[in-house]
């Protein structure tokens, strides 16, 4: 019997799959946070989650509503001055992985989080990069997940707060002591993965029940896909029970229920 599961909750669990128990997985906000949790309270129960505001093996058992939420300090093995965490911990190459979120991504997997429209005559301010630029320079790879929209998957984003590969694909050519850039983007209905050779992302897996139209009409840009086209292993039901519970207890925490 196939289980019933959301677009949503097939991200979040796909994200989760992505980290194992060996890395040191530097957190964002939302949906990276989201993902990261579950990965630890399923199949990867030692992994290290490291979030900007310094807490180091972070074990919250609700998802913070920012960096600063009381629940990571609290479950956290110890927390650092930020200046030692961005110094010693990401500059000093100990972050396998950097998990981060966006507002808007293009071909080439740069993320804009500071505005959108022209730089001079915003439509939109964006909350900004927060500590999402030295992330991606620093950490050895980084995994996106977000959802797939025209408005977020656009050829070209209006402002590069974070360095995907740049506007052309080379900006991490010959450059010594930079991470690997984006590896995956996981999104609500495919796996995308940066080219080998230029660089632009390319869907490497359908999630159950998508369609190549429906990626198409998510996508700002002219979407290629691998020959080899897979398919996204559905989620278990231990992977959807968790993490239903975890957001049932999130909603419950945060709406100031006990």
């Amino acid at each position: 019997m196939s289980l019933e599961f959301t677009a949503s909750e097939m991200m979040s669990v796909t994200a989760a799959r992505a980290l194992t128990s060996d890395m040191t997985c530097f957190v964002g906000i939302g949906l990276p946070s989201e993902a990261a949790n579950l990965a630890r309270l399923t199949h990867a129960p030692e992994v290290t989650l490291i979030y900007e505001s310094g807490t180091l093996q972070t074990r919250p058992d609700v998802l913070p509503l920012s960096i600063g939420d009381g629940e990571l300090c609290e479950s956290a093995l110890t927390t650092v001055a930020v200046p030692e965490m961005f110094r010693y911990w990401l500059q000093g190459g100990h972050i396998s992985v950097g998990f981060l979120g966006t507002a808007q991504i293009d071909r080439y997997a740069n993320l804009n989080t500071t505005l959108i429209g022209d730089y001079r005559e915003p439509k939109v301010r964006l909350p900004g990069g927060g500590g999402a630029p030295e992330i991606a320079t620093n950490a050895k790879e980084v995994f996106i997940t977000v959802k797939h929209s025209k408005r977020t998957f656009v050829k070209d984003v209006d402002f590069v707060t974070t360095v995907g590969f740049g506007r052309d694909g080379k900006a991490r050519d010959n450059v010594p002591n930079i991470g690997r850039g984006p590896t995956v983007v996981i999104t609500d209905l495919c796996i995308l993965k940066p080219d080998p050779d230029s660089k632009e992302l390319v869907v490497t897996s359908l999630h159950p029940n998508v369609t190549r139209e429906d990626v198409i009409e998510a996508t700002g840009w002219e979407i290629r896909f691998v020959e080899s086209l897979e398919t996204t292993p559905e989620p278990s039901a231990k992977e959807l029970e968790v993490l239903r519970d975890l957001k049932a207890r999130t909603n419950k925490h945060h709406a100031g229920q006990q």
